[in-house]
């Protein structure tokens, strides 16, 4: 059986992850979502073991302690991680996974896992994405201040990262992501055994 993709998306806050990426595993059949585990509380309308596994410090320090995950970060003051034992399980059985995880966690999934397919998603500008950020409403100036300033560093980041899609739309970010994936599974170095014929 051939392994799974590990598909990884990242970008600045407000770049629209969490649409995009909706979007692209409604619309991809073959591709799951690998939920990320956080201490942050949750946002309106966010839902346990859905959105997020939304857990206590004290337990997510636990699974760090037992190597329980694939990558972890501590952003804004809030832990966030990928649980390891689920991936590997979805992977070993062909399944492509999908982490949307920020670019600090990424940078570190990179190390580990190199033939990742890694997707930076950007803005159409930096004044579209404070909009963005303005538009959810749960920023106070300050904060919109340090992710603003955090959107910079992760966006030099990108730079690292196996391919870039900018959000001018929805639509055309999961069309170009779905074109990623298709060229991905062509390539020959995992397609051996079509030569078998």
């Amino acid at each position: 059986m051939k392994q799974g993709l590990l598909i990884v998306v990242s970008g600045p806050s407000g770049t629209g992850k969490g649409t995009v990426c909706g979007k692209l595993l409604a619309e991809t059949p073959q591709l799951a979502y690998s939920i990320s585990a956080t201490t942050r509380q949750p946002r309106e309308g966010e839902i346990d073991g859905e959105n997020y596994y939304f857990i206590s410090r004290e337990k997510f320090e636990e699974e760090i302690a037992a190597g329980g995950f694939l990558e972890y970060a501590d952003v804004y003051g809030n832990y966030y991680g990928t649980p390891l034992k689920k991936i590997e399980e979805r992977l070993n059985a062909g399944q492509d996974i999908l982490l949307e995880i920020d670019t600090q966690g990424a940078l570190n999934v990179m190390k580990k896992c190199p033939e990742g397919i890694f997707i930076f998603l950007l803005p159409p500008s930096m004044a579209e994405l404070e909009r963005r950020i303005r538009g959810r409403g749960s920023e106070t100036t300050e904060t919109l201040a340090r992710r603003m300033g955090a959107a910079k560093a992760e966006i030099a980041a990108g730079r690292k990262y196996t391919y870039v899609v900018v959000n001018t739309t929805v639509n055309m970010a999961v069309k170009n992501i779905q074109s990623i994936l298709i060229a991905e599974h062509s390539r020959v170095d995992r397609n051996d055994d079509a030569f078998d014929i």
